[in-house]
Order: structure tokens, then sequence, then C-alpha cells
């Protein structure tokens, strides 16, 4: 089962291919057929002939790659076959429609994780782990450093930062990606605060969220009406790629932070230029990966997207079969402006 001959998935410069199946995962360029682990910009590449990716994921993804592009969406757990290939997609526990993609073939079974977390998240499916021969795993906080608080104590933070800021007279701004954690920063915040604007791209997937049955608050976005409102008291969810901007300065004064997992360094949020730092991640953090990559049972993992030649040697020491995999993936981009202020080997859309 660990002779490379046998992998079903491989690296090439289109991406992650399975030949036997005629179909690639994640590519970087347009395919004939791309399966997709989720909408993020730098996983789905638009201008291919037809796309698979999960139910729930499908109206996440039509926005990214063309209105009117071919996207067959299953369940997950729900399998298809491609040209021999058993293919399934599985929660990610990442953003709303995010999948794991389960290839079998020949009796030999191989998962690529796309990007995943194993903490809980109310606004989509939890992360599964799959048995499998091979795991091809992210690795964007793939050192010893990153492991997350609960949930539950990133949201009392926010909302005691939103009551200070109120005492002090100052509007709450908090910078996070507009596709998956503005969502899930929203599914935090005590809605009996105040008034909540949000810029219009998260607007855009807010309404996606809803119609999906996913329960975030009724969100308005920037009005001279609802400015009035906010200013001062109220909380506003924007994207990065705001500050700095007129749009941003209409909420003066105001205190602004950055929801991301790579506030867990210090460094990070003095170059972001903001006030206050949620290490809030949708990527597995150190503890979730070794755990992950136990559960599945694999022989073998492929560390792709982040720390891959730390976690490969560390999975080597411990006697596990490892090697990196490269990628072209960006990671912690902002998904309105494709610009993104982290190190190269530290990006991942909504990190």
């Amino acid at each position: 089962m660990g002779d490379r001959d046998d992998r079903l998935i491989r690296p090439t410069e289109r991406g992650l291919y399975c030949e036997q199946g005629g179909f690639y995962v994640d590519p970087w360029r347009p395919v004939d057929r791309a399966v997709v682990t989720h909408a993020h910009s730098d996983h789905a590449t638009p201008g291919s002939q037809r796309y698979l990716c999960s139910e729930v994921g499908v109206e996440v993804l039509r926005p990214r790659v063309h209105n009117g592009a071919k996207i067959e969406g299953i369940a997950y757990g729900q399998t298809t076959c491609i040209n021999g290939v058993e293919v399934s997609l599985h929660p990610a526990g990442h953003l709303l429609g995010s999948a794991q993609v389960r290839v079998e073939h020949a009796g030999r079974v191989e998962v690529v994780t796309g990007d995943y977390k194993t903490q809980p998240d109310k606004t989509c499916d939890p992360f599964e782990p799959i048995r499998c021969h091979r795991l091809i795993t992210e690795c964007t906080f793939g050192l010893p450093i990153y492991k997350w608080r609960p949930e539950a104590e990133i949201a009392e933070q926010i909302n005691a930062w939103w009551l200070a800021n109120q005492a002090a007279g100052r509007t709450s701004v908090v910078f996070a990606y507009a596709l998956g954690k503005a969502q899930r920063v929203l599914s935090l915040v005590d809605r009996c605060l105040g008034h909540i604007v949000v810029h219009g791209s998260v607007k855009r997937f807010c309404e996606v969220y809803g119609a999906a049955g996913v329960d975030v608050p009724g969100v308005t976005t920037s009005t001279a009406e609802s400015r009035k409102a906010v200013k001062g008291k109220g909380l506003v969810v924007a994207p990065p790629s705001v500050l700095g901007t007129a749009w941003l300065k209409k909420f003066s004064p105001a205190s602004l932070a950055f929801a991301s997992g790579w506030m867990a360094v210090r460094g990070n949020r003095r170059r972001r230029g903001v006030d206050r730092g949620f290490v809030l991640s949708d990527h597995v953090d150190w503890t979730g990966l070794l755990e992950t990559i136990k559960a599945t049972g694999c022989e073998s993992v492929g560390a792709t997207h982040g720390y891959t030649a730390v976690v490969a040697r560390y999975l080597q020491e411990q006697g596990v079969e490892a090697d990196e995999i490269s990628t072209r993936y960006v990671g912690e981009l902002d998904t309105d402006t494709e610009t993104s202020t982290e190190p190269s080997t530290e990006s991942s859309d909504s990190a």
C-alpha cells in the first residue's frame, strides 16, 4: 500500500491530479474536470469545463468561477464514479460547503483535505476524519506554537472589546475575510449589544449563508443612516482591504481589530496596524493536525500549503512516511483584493 507507484493523487503543473479518473483537485489552471474543496479564490480557479463540489457549496462556488459554469454538487458522503474512480466529499469544517475529497480505486483510498479545521463552527458542517491509505493535508499552521483557544473564549473577548469601545465612544471594526471568517465572527457576537454594519463583500456571502439556513445576524451595508446608527457604538465587519480607505474613515473614531490565526504572533498584529487581534482561525492547528493524521490511520502523508517542511520532518522522526507537496495556494488572501501582507509560506485564504 505504501508503494509510491500505487498513488492515486499526484502533483502536476496544473495541481493535484488523479490520472486514473482524469480529474484535478483544486487545479491552478482551467481544466476539463475540477473537483473543488471550497470556494476560496486560491482553490476555486475559474475557466474549467466542469466542476464537482459539495451540494451545499454550489451557490458559494458559483460566483467564484462563473455564474454560467457547469457545477455538479453531491451530498456529503455520496459517492460518484469518474472514469472508474469512486469520488466522495466529506465535511472539512473550513467554511460553508467546504469538503475533503476521498478517492478510491482498486482498493486504495486517498484523501485530500483542502483547508480544514477541527474546531466547532456554527456556520458549517463539522470536520470528519476519513480513513485512508494516504492523506494529503494542508499545513498552514503546522507549527507547535499554533494551538487555538475554545471558540467561546474568543467570542467573550470580542464582545468585551465591543462593550469597552462603546464606553469610550468608539466604533468597533473587525477585519475578517469576506467569505467564511466574517460570517463566523458574526455568529459569535452578541447581537443585543448594538447595530452591526458589514462591507458589501461580506454582505453578499451573508446572503448565501442565510439561504443555506445558517443563522447569521441581520446586517446592513454602509449607508448614511446605518453609519449614523453604528458610529461610536456599533460593530463593523469588513475585509482587511478597507484599512486606510475613505470607507473606513467614515466610522471614526474607531478601534480596529483583526480576526485571524496569525494574530497568535504579536508581530503580525503590529504589522497589520490594528489595536487588537483575535486568534480565530478556520485552519487546523498543530494539535488538530496530528490528531487528524492519527485518526485517518493513513500510511503516508503528503504535506502541502504552509509549513510543509516542518510537518514532514516531524512525521518522519515519528516513523511516519511523509513528503512535501508543492503548491501555488497563496493562503491567507484578502478575497476582495487578492493581496496579502502575510509571508507567502504563511498565506491562506481566511486563516
